[in-house]
């Protein structure tokens, strides 16, 4: 008796040295050789399976192999093999995973996977993995074939539909967004139930994750982002265009008609030349068939400081260079209000970056509200404190008179 378990425990011994023997041959010359030949490829993807972990992973197979061949000199010869089937099972699992890993670590190196981002489909495989090495790992426990626990799978649909249906839905929401092209990274997305807004860093299976402009990051369940309404400005970028649409608000107190003077003033600004002496050309002819007294301002057509300011906006835009001429290019009048009347801008800018936008946006700004008072007209800014402290005391000096 005490040969047998003698006999045993050396073969044990030597079979446990030569599995280590083995096994720092691999990690210590085999592995290294090996990621010595990648790094001398011209590629790189090589090189990023390598460091993903796959083949550092299968070099714990042949090890593992050796002690499932050699478990057969030893008595309990069906629990220890077994237990290492087991390992086989994990380790090939873990290798299947590192290579997917570093095949969607190559797939992002190319420009294509912004636009078609693969990670919730690589998610979805590793789950199929992870889910058939459980179930092999579950028949060499239970000593049955793995078609026997797959054909029992029937009866826990109901309970499997349960535990991955949010994954079940991501993957549907998933293949929405990407086979309808929806959403890429990079992508500037609004959503205003999350107060999502900012640009789309990650598109993974589960969710969808967004750097807010705030350098806040907001996560968001794939599934709840089909479910509800989200803003892409993609379309804008594409475009190369991004919209200026902003009013001046014109106090009508100051809306008046022109005089010979105020035109002969205006006409020395270089951009009303041309609109002036067709404008005046077009009103002379017109006033001629008017049957009353032009002395009369109700009768005939004048010029008026709100159109001819309209009219320099017009021509100042047109000859700005960082505003589109081939897009839509309004300068228009808005309805009255109790704060005056707006002159409303809309016109894209040649730059989308928000920097440089904004940039454009308060250049010009800057611009018409400091032109404005060369035409008669003044902007409509509601009452400050000061505008009162100022205006009371003249009020009180007067009633004192």
């Amino acid at each position: 008796m005490w040969d047998v378990w003698w006999h045993e425990l050396l073969a044990a011994a030597a079979l446990v040295a030569l599995v280590l023997i083995v096994h720092l041959i691999i990690k210590h010359w085999v592995l290294r050789f090996l990621h010595f030949v990648v790094r001398q490829t011209r590629v790189d993807w090589d090189q990023t399976l390598f460091e993903a972990g796959a083949f550092e992973a299968l070099s714990y197979l042949v090890p593992a192999l050796l002690l499932y061949q050699g478990a057969r000199l030893f008595t309990p010869v069906a629990t220890l093999q077994q237990a290492l089937l087991i390992v086989i099972a994990v380790i090939l699992v873990m290798a299947i995973h590192g290579f997917l890993n570093g095949l969607l670590v190559v797939y992002n190196q190319f420009p294509i996977s912004l636009r078609k981002p693969l990670k919730g489909y690589f998610q979805v495989i590793k789950l199929f993995v992870t889910l058939a090495g459980g179930i092999i790992i579950i028949s060499i426990l239970l000593q049955q074939s793995p078609w026997f626990l797959l054909s029992g799978l029937g009866a826990l649909t109901a309970v499997l539909m349960l535990i991955f249906q949010d994954t079940i839905l991501s993957l549907i929401a998933s293949i929405q967004l990407m086979g309808n092209d929806l959403i890429r990274v990079g992508d500037w997305l609004e959503v205003p139930r999350f107060d999502a807004d900012g640009s789309v860093e990650e598109v993974a299976l589960h969710s969808i994750q967004i750097r807010n402009w705030d350098a806040t990051i907001t996560t968001i369940p794939t599934h709840k982002l089909v479910q509800d309404s989200f803003r892409n400005w993609r379309g804008m970028t594409d475009s190369g265009g991004r919209r200026i649409m902003r009013s001046v608000v014109i106090d009508q107190s100051s809306i008046k008609f022109l005089e010979d003077e105020d035109i002969e003033h205006l006409r020395g600004i270089a951009l009303l030349r041309d609109y002036l002496d067709a404008k005046q050309e077009d009103i002379a002819e017109h006033n001629k068939t008017v049957g009353g007294d032009l002395d009369i301002t109700a009768n005939g057509r004048r010029l008026t400081n709100i159109g001819t300011f309209r009219a320099y906006v017009d021509a100042y835009l047109r000859n700005h260079p960082q505003i589109r001429q081939d897009m839509t290019f309004l300068v228009r009048q808005l309805a009255p209000t109790p704060q005056g009347l707006p002159l409303e801008l809309v016109v894209f800018t040649d730059d989308t970056r928000w920097s440089v936008y904004e940039n454009i946006q308060a250049d010009i700004f800057d611009h018409l509200l400091a032109v404005v008072p060369e035409f008669g007209l003044r902007v409509f800014q509601s009452p400050s404190g000061s505008d009162l402290h100022r205006i009371l005391p003249a009020a009180q000096t007067g009633t004192d008179r």
